[in-house]
């Protein structure tokens, strides 16, 4: 899990090596690990049962589609896939933050 700037050493050498300026295959890796994270941390929170489990599976549906929206037009507007990748993980990043709190 991200938290904050901390970054791994594939993370650093990613970034000192430009190795993401084609496909970021480490920071699509990475994304997908965080994303499970999240993932964990919903369904806990699911089968707690607790009052806000509901407003929670309806802020997931929301934060995807915006996210969704946000690449899309990202992409149109010439962003490359490096930098989508790594808006993706800011958000994840951030979920992540918000429901271990």
């Amino acid at each position: 899990m991200m938290r904050g700037h901390q970054f791994s050493t594939l993370d650093r050498h990613a970034v000192l090596s430009g190795s993401d300026d084609g496909f970021p295959w480490f920071a699509g890796a990475m994304l997908a690990l965080e994303s499970s994270e999240v993932v964990r941390l919903r369904l806990q929170k699911f089968a707690q049962g607790d009052d806000d489990a509901g407003q929670e599976a309806c802020l997931m549906v929301s934060e995807k589609l915006a996210a969704a929206w946000e690449a899309v037009a990202d992409w149109i507007g010439g962003a490359s896939v490096g930098s989508i990748v790594r808006r993706y993980r800011a958000h994840v990043a951030a979920n992540a933050e918000r429901l271990s709190t």
